[in-house]
């Protein structure tokens, strides 16, 4: 289904859309202020964009420096082209420890990999150790928001899945009460599991260590309790120096949520004594993307969401609507990289007002670069027909003066006077959510001679 097709079913419920939209930009106000707390916010972002440019310059030589320096700290590090081969590398140190449950933290590009229910197909238990993590794995779906996965939820609802999956009380809505039954609940799973798997914000080429950041500390103790440790990272997760850290993690926090900085930035450099840990570098279509002058930006990107927050298109159709694992702009620009056909209606799923480009810490140009990808889209051919007839019938009219004056005296004339039903019609998408504003008695050409004649 299109972006367009799943956005109506998610407006549908009218209240429940109306509430995601003023959570969503509530996180954004956040934000704002955050940002004004630091007088040199804007000389951040420029840095951070500088140094992402540099790391994406030279990403080669940064990943064989990062692969020295981690296996001198005594990390296994593997490579990985794809999703398929991710998988596989995973399962192979798994089934070589015989593990048969696995904590994981904070790792969208696991859900980018399906890593969850090809683990789970051999008998490997896989447990989501963040709550809103927790929360979409109990309940069958996928994270709805990078940083905020279970952003859709109200209270009441994870009461009620709460109550099915960890026998809380019926119809409990208090948070604390949740939260605490939800703690207890993976506490279980921390005791009893074999290994922990975790993703990567910043890996760092100079020293071959890499940073996990989180709320809740499940990285920690998900990673700290068995003796196998997994980090699963995509290819541009990589930054040059361990003082370029700073920039990011004052940059993090505030753009994803308004907080100063995450309640725990962990440092992990090498395994723990007597235990392993491997680092599995994923490209999964990257190297195609850094290999393109007009989206390698993109992999500049950080995940903090903040671009999702301020979207006024996401805000409103929900994160589920995008069909892929980073929803909103930025997610708008990696999918159709992926699969231009399958994604193709996303880039036009966006007003192109330029607030993610506003909002981005590191200054990707995001709605330039959906523009771009609505250019692309169309030269390959993957347009909706009535799409592509409309837009050359626009065309062929704007191109021809004399067409556009009578086209416009003809509507201006005739539109007032016909039924509403020949107007709003089923092949009429535009006028779904829309009403035509009033027909101008005249056009602009003779409101502008008028004046021009001091009439």
């Amino acid at each position: 289904m299109t972006h367009a097709t799943l956005a109506a079913e998610f407006v549908a419920d009218g209240p429940r859309a109306h509430w995601h939209d003023q959570t969503l930009w509530f996180v954004r106000a956040k934000r704002d202020k955050a940002a004004h707390q630091v007088p040199e916010w804007e000389q951040l972002r420029e840095a951070a964009s500088q140094i992402k440019a540099a790391t994406m310059a030279n990403l080669a030589d940064y990943l064989e420096q990062f692969e020295a320096n981690a296996t001198r700290l005594g990390a296994h590090v593997h490579w990985a082209a794809n999703a398929a081969e991710h998988n596989q590398i995973v399962l192979e140190i798994l089934e070589r420890h015989g593990v048969r449950r696995l904590v994981k933290s904070k790792s969208m590009l696991t859900e980018e990999c399906h890593l969850n229910p090809f683990l789970e197909r051999h008998g490997i238990e896989v447990v989501d150790s963040d709550l809103g993590e927790r929360i979409v794995q109990l309940s069958g779906e996928p994270p709805s928001h990078i940083v905020m996965p279970a952003i859709h939820y109200k209270k009441e609802d994870i009461g009620t899945l709460f109550h099915e999956h960890l026998g809380t009380e019926a119809g409990a809505s208090d948070p604390n009460y949740l939260a605490e039954a939800a703690r207890q609940h993976l506490r279980d799973k921390f005791l009893t599991a074999d290994a922990g798997l975790t993703g990567v914000n910043f890996a760092v080429a100079e020293t071959g260590g890499f940073v996990v950041c989180t709320n809740e500390g499940n990285a920690d103790l998900g990673v700290s309790l068995p003796k196998l440790h997994i980090a699963c990272m995509g290819i541009e997760k990589l930054i040059p120096r361990a003082k370029d850290l700073g920039v990011f993690l004052r940059l993090l926090a505030r753009s994803a949520t308004g907080q100063p900085i995450t309640t725990y930035s962990s440092h992990f450099h090498g395994p723990l004594p007597g235990g392993e840990l491997h680092i599995v570098l994923v490209d999964n279509g990257r190297s195609e993307i850094l290999g393109s002058d007009e989206f390698r930006r993109s992999l500049n990107c950080i995940r903090c969401g903040a671009c999702m927050n301020t979207c006024p298109v996401y805000r409103r159709s929900g994160g589920h609507s995008y069909e892929t694992t980073v929803p909103g702009p930025i997610g708008s620009i990696l999918a159709p990289a992926r699969d231009m056909k399958k994604f193709a209606s996303l880039p036009h799923a966006c007003s192109l007002c330029g607030s993610c480009t506003d909002v981005c810490p590191v200054k990707i140009d995001i709605h330039h670069q959906l523009l771009t990808w609505r250019r692309e889209i169309a030269l390959h051919g993957n347009l909706p027909l009535r799409k592509r007839l409309s837009m050359k019938a626009a065309s062929f009219v704007l191109r021809h003066p004399w067409l556009y004056k009578i086209a416009g005296k003809t509507a201006r004339t005739i539109v007032p006077w016909l039924p509403r039903f020949m107007i709003y019609n089923r092949f009429n998408g535009w006028g779904r959510q829309r009403e035509l504003p009033p027909m101008p008695p005249r056009s602009f050409r003779e409101l502008y001679r008028q004046r021009q004649n001091g009439k």
